[in-house]
């Protein structure tokens, strides 16, 4: 039983312890008015959802009601579990399905609470002692899924005759695809109770230190941010200052980066070794309930793809800026002539949910409840963890979202994609806490969508020629960020795991990987030199979630084969369907989820659909 992943979504296997240049025709969405309101400053979560702080008695209360919990269902269910009829296993689930509730949120405030300031050591001590009991209470009851994937097919076929079983089918589906994997129970309680001092140690270490990490710049120091933030600068000089500092740094920390990197690939390939994954990566793709397969096939086709996407669109960029070569930090530069509009939170906000209100009405007005009530923290601020993220809680709460809000249009499509989790998260909640969870190759959908939603808004809006043509512009750099860019992380990602299996790898042989899958990944056009050889070190999914990138290049795929099956009306009633796939949580796979629109991703064709779209975007780009 571990606590719920925020930005991630990382969810832990049950045997262990978050474009035409024209507008498109939409016909199946429906007109809806737009959404004003009222400007405030940039909003600050309120965690008084939860409890009232983090040394309230209320919080005092649940770990002992937690602890008392744990004990009472070992009690009553260990040794039992295979001999219970369907009724029984039934309320044996429900039982445990509230005590994972409790635990999920005592651990999701504390990891709420550490995200707001990373630095402050009350909210780190309150986090690693959180972890510490939910971890020593949760190993009383682990035997409850490790029992379960001893009962035989044709025992759990009878039992599944209950009705009240069969609710929990989906759930029980899940668990015991973890089955050829499971070890013996004194293994797993060894693994789980070790995670929170080993695994969960080692990427506190990461987070504390990056948050840590300042960055000089004019006198100032910069947190990661505010400096990564400069690197989409107008201004050459300051991109080009703001690369150097940030290489330095990430250099200067480059052994204590390559010393947690080394450390959990090595955990990593001695449990996976024990589990009998085939790959590295098969860990991952067992946890999102996909085939190995799927997954080869989606990264050999964004790789075949490389020339005709990133190579050329980078040739274009570097001619549009009369280069025969960009500099690295000239990669996400705004276009020449392009003057980036500065959106006030309000401004950004309304343009989100009028975006999402062309589309659905319902889901604009879920999104609404993010803006009305406490639930988004943007400002910058020390400590904070960088990036973006939307921490689905549980249900019984409700999902909270975290930005780094500065007022560019990139912070505006974070927003709307952070807010597509939010709304996916809060429909798919009913589903209770053991199956409102969506696989991450799904739980992209939803984000990835309200993304291109926003995107097709701001073209909408835009008359100008010239302009649109650079909104189309940043709309390519931003899919090749998520499609190309991903699967060359999982790649880069891939070498290393596999190299670690023959010795520990130093920081320039890691670093010497990562420049090899940039230059295959990004083209000649792209200059990599210097220090951008240690930005491998600041990527916090290769620490939190291995193999979690590949998500990214999926959802985006998907959503771009999705959009146009609903651009082009080929579905009928699509935004109902929509809304009841999101609903669906983690109920459906993702054959079930994606029939309705006529979509399949085992189709060998699949992937190429989505990469097409991309370079038809390249093609009006190189009229």
């Amino acid at each position: 039983m571990a606590t719920r992943k925020s930005a991630a979504r990382k969810k832990p296997a049950p045997v262990k312890k978050a474009k035409a240049t024209k507008p498109v025709k939409k016909t199946a969405a429906k007109k809806a008015p737009a959404i004003r309101l009222p400007v405030i400053k940039l909003p600050e979560w309120d965690l008084r959802d939860f409890y009232p702080a983090l040394d309230a008695p209320e919080v005092d209360r649940d770990f002992s009601k937690l602890k008392q919990l744990c004990e009472q269902f070992k009690n009553k269910y260990h040794g039992k579990v295979e001999s219970l009829d369907g009724d029984t296993l039934a309320k044996a689930i429900g039982e445990y399905e509230y005590i994972q509730e409790l635990a999920g949120k005592l651990g999701s405030y504390a990891q709420l609470i550490f995200a707001k300031n990373m630095s402050n050591p009350v909210n780190a001590q309150f986090y690693q002692n959180t972890q510490d009991k939910i971890t020593v209470f949760s190993s009383q009851i682990l035997f409850f899924s490790l029992a379960i994937n001893k009962i035989s097919d044709r025992d759990m076929e009878a039992k599944m005759s209950s009705p009240a079983l069969k609710y929990y089918a989906p759930w029980i589906r899940d668990v015991r695809t973890y089955k050829p994997y499971q070890l013996s129970d004194e293994l797993e309680k060894i693994l789980h109770e070790k995670y929170v001092s080993g695994r969960a140690a080692w990427s506190r270490l990461f987070d504390e230190t990056m948050a840590k990490l300042r960055f000089p710049y004019d006198k100032k120091q910069l947190t990661s941010a505010e400096a990564f933030d400069l690197m989409s600068s107008k201004d050459a000089a300051t991109r080009k200052k703001a690369a150097l500092t940030i290489g330095k740094v990430l250099a200067e920390n480059a052994p204590l980066f390559t010393l947690i990197t080394n450390t959990l690939a090595k955990d990593k390939e001695i449990e996976d070794n024990w589990r009998g994954f085939k790959q590295p990566i098969s860990s991952r793709n067992v946890s999102n309930y996909i085939e190995d397969e799927v997954v080869d096939a989606l990264s050999a086709a964004v790789r075949r793809s490389y020339p005709k996407l990133s190579h050329r669109y980078y040739a274009l960029k570097a001619k549009w800026f009369k280069q025969k070569q960009l500099a690295y930090w000239d990669r996400n530069a705004p276009l020449p002539g392009d003057k980036d509009k500065q959106y006030e939170w309000n401004d950004a906000r309304e343009l989100v949910l009028d975006a999402y209100g062309h589309f659905s009405p319902e889901l604009a007005s879920l999104g609404k409840e993010f803006f009305t009530k406490p639930w988004i923290d943007a400002p910058v601020s020390a400590g904070k963890s960088p990036g973006a993220f939307a921490h689905p809680t549980v249900p019984s709460v409700h999902p909270y979202l975290l930005v780094n809000f500065q007022g560019k249009s990139r912070d505006v499509m974070t927003l709307a994609h952070e807010l597509g989790h939010g709304v996916h998260q809060v429909l798919a909640a009913k589903q209770g806490t053991l199956m409102s969870d969506t696989p991450l190759t799904l739980a992209e959908t939803a984000s990835v969508f309200g993304e291109q939603l926003t995107f097709r808004e701001i073209l909408r809006r835009e008359t100008d020629k010239a302009r649109r043509k650079r909104l189309l512009a940043a709309k390519v750099e931003d899919m090749l960020n998520t499609v190309v860019r991903q699967i060359a992380f999982c790649e880069f990602e891939k070498r290393v795991h596999g190299e670690r299996r023959q010795s520990e790898l130093t920081s320039e042989r890691i670093s010497q990987l990562w420049m090899d899958v940039q230059a295959e990944s990004l083209g000649p056009a792209i200059k990599l030199e210097g220090d951008y050889k240690y930005f491998w070190t600041y990527i916090p999914h290769f620490i939190h979630s291995p193999f979690y990138v590949y998500a990214y290049a999926f959802g985006d795929c998907l959503v771009n084969s999705l959009y146009a099956v609903y651009a082009q009306g080929k579905v009928a009633d699509f935004e109902t369907k929509y809304l009841e796939m999101l609903t669906a949580g983690g109920t459906l796979r993702h054959k079930e989820l994606l029939k309705p629109f006529g979509l399949d991703a085992t189709k060998p064709d699949f992937w190429q659909q989505g990469l097409d779209i991309i370079a038809g975007f390249i093609d009006e780009l190189d009229d």
